[in-house]
C-alpha cells in the first residue's frame, strides 16, 4: 500500500533487475484472436482520454500520452465508450461462436459501467483530481527495471504533457483547476469528502520525491521538468486549501447512486443487506475456530494466554527486522511452492516469485500488500510482483503510522500464498502464458474475480500451514468478513466509523495504522470494494463444492484449480457455467 528521499531511494533499489525470459506461452486459440479484436475496440476508446490505463497493460502506443482534463472530456468520453460499445453489441448480435460471444457480452457489460459512472460523477460530484497521485502513478508504470529502456524513454515526453512545458499542452495543475471551476456552476452537485482530500494534501510531497527519485533512478535527465512539477504541484496544493476545502463535505457517504455503482463495479451479484448477513455468519463461524486453535498455538508457542485476540498480538511480537524481512518471505515463498507441488495443488511456473518492499511513494497510494500485475498485451518477458508496505503514511504520525501485521514470522504465510502461488501471481502469470483473451484478462478484472480466487487459494494452502500461520490463516478469513459487513454498514450509515475501528483493532486485532487504512478503504478510498473478498471466495467454494458433489470420487483437485485459473478473470455465473458444461464432463464416467 501505500517521507523523506533517501527512504524513498532505498526503498526503490530494492527492485531488482531480473533477466526478462520470456515466459513459454500456449498458441492463442483462433477464438482468442477474434474476441481480442473486438477487445481492441474498447482499449482504443478508453485510450483517447485516459492512456495512463491501457498503456499500464502494456500497449506503447500510449506511453506519451496523458488524460484529457480539457473542456467537454466528459463529453469526448461519452462518445469514444459510447461508439465503441455500439460496435460491440452489433458484433454480439452477429457472433454464433460461444466464448467470443461469452466475450463480447464481459466488453459490453464494462461499457455499461463505464459510461454510467461517467455520467454518475459528471451529475452528482464537483470534478476533482488528486493530480499528484496522477502524475506519479502515470510515471510509474513506465520506470520500472522490467520495462525497456525505449519505454523508460517516453516518460520525460509524458511528464512535459503532465508540466505542460511540451509546446501546444496545458498544465494538468491548470486543466484540473478549470474542471473544478466548472462544475461550481452546477449547484446540485456536492464536493469532495474533506477526509480524502486533507489525505491528498498529506500525501502530495511523497509523489513528487518518487517522481523525482524515479527519473534520478534511470537517468533521465528531467531537471527543469521535475523543478516544474514540483512548483505547480506547490501550488496547486494552496489552491486545493483555499478553493476545493471550503466546498469539501463532512460526509464521507457518497449519493446512494454512486455507491451502488460501485458494488456493480466490484461485481457484487446480491443486495448490500444479503452480503452482511452471509458475512456475519462468516465472522460467527470464524471466530469460534479461532478460539479452538489459539489454545493449541500458545501451547506450542508457550504462551500464557490461551485466547485468540492475546494469542495473535504475542505472535506479532516476533516481529522480523528489515533486513530479514524479504529473505523471511522468500524462504517461506519456497516452502509454500514445494508443498503445492508435493501436495498436487495446482500447476505452478518454474521462474522465481518476484517480491519486494514497497516505496514512499507507492505506499502513499497504496498502503496495503498488493500485487502489481505484469504487462497484459504485449508482454515481453516482464513479470508481477508482491509489494509489500510497512506502514501507513498520514494516520496519525510515528508508531501510529508503522504495521505490525505483515512482517511477523507467522503472517507470511498466508500473505505470501495470497499474493504469491497459488493466489494473485499465479492467477496473472497464467493469463500472460496461457494466452486467455483480453475479454478475460483486462475488461473482466474487478475485484470479486480477482480477490475471490486470492482468499481460495488461501483456503486451499492453509491446511500446509504451521499451526500459527493456520491461526493467522483465520484472523484473515475473519477480516474479509468483517470487511463485507462494515463496508456496506459505513455507507449505508449503519454503524459508526469509531464502532468499525473497535471491530478491526478489538475483535480482528489489526494495528491502528492497518484499521486507519481499512477504514480509509471503506470511507473514500475505494467504497463497496472491501466486500468482493468475501464474495468473491464464496462463489468459488459454492462452485468447488457443486462440482465435488457431481463428480464425486472422480474429483480431481489438481485438474479442477487449474481448469479454473485457465479461464481468466470470468464472472462468477459464467465460471460456474465454464465448470459445468465443460469441466465436469471432460472428467468422464
Amino acid at each position: 500500500m501505500k517521507p523523506p528521499i533517501a527512504r524513498i531511494a532505498a526503498a526503490l533499489a530494492l527492485i531488482a533487475a531480473p533477466p526478462l525470459a520470456t515466459p513459454a506461452r500456449a498458441a492463442a486459440p483462433a477464438w482468442v484472436e477474434r474476441s481480442n479484436a473486438n477487445a481492441s475496440l474498447l482499449l482504443k476508446a478508453i485510450g483517447s482520454f485516459s492512456p495512463e490505463e491501457i498503456s499500464a497493460l502494456g500497449l506503447a502506443t500510449y506511453d506519451s500520452e496523458v488524460t484529457d482534463l480539457s473542456g467537454g472530456a466528459v463529453g469526448k468520453s461519452l462518445a469514444a465508450i459510447g461508439g465503441a460499445r455500439d460496435a460491440l453489441s452489433a458484433a454480439l448480435e452477429a457472433e454464433r461462436d460461444p466464448p467470443v460471444r461469452e466475450d463480447l457480452e464481459i466488453l459490453v457489460h464494462s461499457c455499461d459501467l463505464r459510461i454510467e459512472e461517467i455520467k454518475l460523477r459528471h451529475r452528482l460530484l464537483l470534478s476533482f483530481t488528486d493530480v499528484g497521485q496522477m502524475v506519479f502513478h502515470g510515471e510509474f508504470v513506465l520506470l520500472q527495471d522490467q520495462d525497456a529502456p525505449e519505454r523508460r524513454q517516453t516518460a520525460l515526453a509524458r511528464l512535459r504533457k503532465y508540466t505542460g512545458t511540451e509546446p501546444g499542452s496545458t498544465p494538468i495543475t491548470q486543466l484540473a483547476k478549470d474542471r473544478f471551476m466548472e462544475s461550481l456552476n452546477d449547484p446540485s452537485r456536492i464536493g469532495p469528502f474533506r477526509g480524502q482530500v486533507e489525505k491528498d494534501l498529506a500525501d502530495a510531497d511523497r509523489y513528487v520525491a518518487g517522481v523525482r527519485e524515479l527519473f534520478a533512478k534511470y537517468s533521465i535527465a528531467a531537471g527543469p521538468e521535475l523543478d516544474a512539477l514540483e512548483a505547480q504541484l506547490k501550488d496547486y496544493d494552496a489552491w486545493i486549501r483555499g478553493t476545493v476545502l471550503p466546498h469539501c463535505r463532512d460526509d464521507f457517504k457518497q449519493p446512494p447512486e454512486i455507491y451502488a455503482h460501485d458494488l456493480r463495479q466490484i461485481g457484487l451479484g446480491i443486495s448490500p443487506q444479503e452480503l452482511i448477513e452471509k458475512a456475519e455468519l462468516e465472522f460467527s463461524e470464524t471466530r469460534n475456530e479461532l478460539g479452538a486453535l489459539a489454545p493449541l498455538v500458545a501451547r506450542e508457542h508457550g504462551f500464557d494466554r490461551t485466547d485468540y485476540p492475546s494469542v495473535i498480538r504475542l505472535l506479532k511480537k516476533e516481529q522480523l527486522a528489515p533486513s530479514e524481512i524479504e529473505p523471511y518471505f522468500r524462504g517461506v515463498i519456497a516452502k509454500i511452492e514445494e508443498a503445492i507441488r508435493r501436495e498436487r495443488i495446482i500447476a505452478l511456473p518454474e521462474r522465481p516469485l518476484e517480491m519486494r518492499l514497497a516505496s514512499e511513494a507507492e505506499t502513499a497510494e497504496q498502503p496495503a500488500p498488493h500485487y502489481l500485475p505484469p504487462p497484459l498485451i504485449d508482454n515481453t518477458g516482464q513479470h508481477g510482483q508482491f509489494v509489500l508496505p510497512l506502514g501507513n503514511p498520514g494516520t496519525g504520525g510515528g508508531a501510529s503510522d508503522r504495521y505490525d501485521d505483515f512482517t511477523f514470522k507467522a503472517g507470511a504465510w498466508t500473505l505470501s500464498a495470497h499474493e504469491g502461488r497459488p493466489g494473485h501471481d499465479l492467477q496473472f502469470s497464467a493469463m500472460v502464458e496461457r494466452g486467455v483473451s483480453q475479454a478475460r484478462s483486462i475488461f473482466a478484472f474487478n475485484s470479486v474475480n480477482v480477490e475471490g480466487w486470492a482468499l481460495y487459494s488461501e483456503a486451499e494452502f492453509k491446511p500446509y500451514e504451521p499451526l500459527d500461520g493456520q491461526l493467522i490463516a483465520l484472523q484473515l478469513r475473519l477480516l474479509r468478513a468483517a470487511r463485507a459487513i462494515l463496508d456496506p454498514m459505513l455507507n449505508l450509515g449503519m454503524i459508526s466509523r469509531d464502532r468499525a475501528h473497535d471491530i478491526l483493532v478489538n475483535d480482528v486485532v489489526i494495528s491502528e495504522a492497518f484499521a486507519g487504512e481499512e477504514l480509509d478503504r471503506f470511507t473514500f478510498r475505494n467504497p463497496g470494494q472491501a466486500g468482493s473478498y468475501f464474495y468473491g471466495f464464496s462463489r468459488i467454494m459454492e462452485i468447488r463444492a457443486a462440482t465435488e458433489v457431481a463428480l464425486g470420487p472422480r474429483f480431481d483437485r489438481f485438474a479442477f484449480n487449474n481448469f479454473v485459473i485457465a479461464q481468466g478473470l470470468l464472472p462468477p455465473d459464467l465460471l460456474a457455467r465454464a465448470v459445468e458444461t465443460e469441466f465436469v464432463p471432460s472428467q468422464g464416467r
